[in-house]
């Protein structure tokens, strides 16, 4: 919010005529350039504390599908493990 406040009156400066020198107009670009760098520093931070969440969270859907599976899956799985592999011999 406060960087789109400084273009915005950026802008209007810009719109009277103040802004004179090449360098003036150069402004707004460097103001983003400011913002873009403050959102980086910001997103990674951000990035690592969704990453904790995500796998703090994630162990407790583990943990809920632990108790609802059905025990007779570990033999479809095993089953289905026997196919693979059998498909796996056939082509060597």
């Amino acid at each position: 919010m406060a960087f789109a406040g400084i273009l915005q009156h950026l802008q209007t400066l810009q719109k009277t005529g103040l802004f004179k020198s090449k360098t003036a107009k150069l402004f707004p670009s460097f103001t983003q350039e400011l913002q873009a760098e403050f959102n980086q520093e910001f997103l990674e931070d951000l990035h690592q504390l969704e990453l904790d969440d995500w796998g703090r969270h994630g162990k407790v859907r583990q943990r809920w599908e632990k108790e609802i599976r059905d025990p007779d899956d570990v033999f479809l799985q095993a089953e289905e493990r026997k196919k693979q592999l059998a498909k796996q011999r056939k082509k060597r």
